[in-house]
């Protein structure tokens, strides 16, 4: 069993930066893709920024330039740098793993960190 544990999430100004963490109990590189996801109240989870193996790196077009999304395979951890944030970025962000599996994905989630910006 796979655990995640971000970390980094608060509250923040419009404009400001945030960077959170995600700590995985294994080993990140035997993952075939990571990732992270968000859910603002009242709306479904939806995609932030991916990482998958043999593909790169994805951002949804909403975050693409300003937040960035890397690893560090030596500490198992992910990390999302979010920088220029708006009030539409508030939500709980979550960390994803998946390892793929013939018909499917095998999918880890963390728990959520909440992200607020406000003034």
């Amino acid at each position: 069993q796979v655990q995640l544990v971000e970390s980094g999430g608060g509250l923040v100004q419009p404009g400001g930066s945030l960077r959170l963490s995600c700590a995985a109990s294994g080993s990140i590189s035997s993952f075939n893709g990571m990732g992270w996801y968000r859910q603002a109240p009242g709306r479904q989870r939806e995609l932030v920024a991916t990482m998958v193996r043999g593909l790169g790196i994805d951002y949804a077009d909403s975050v693409n330039g300003r937040f960035t999304i890397s690893s560090d395979n030596a500490k198992n951890r992910l990390y999302l740098q979010m920088s220029a944030l708006r009030p539409e970025d508030t939500a709980v962000y979550y960390c994803n793993v998946y390892r793929s599996r013939p018909g499917g994905k095998l999918n880890y989630w963390g728990q959520g960190t909440q992200v607020t910006v406000s003034s």
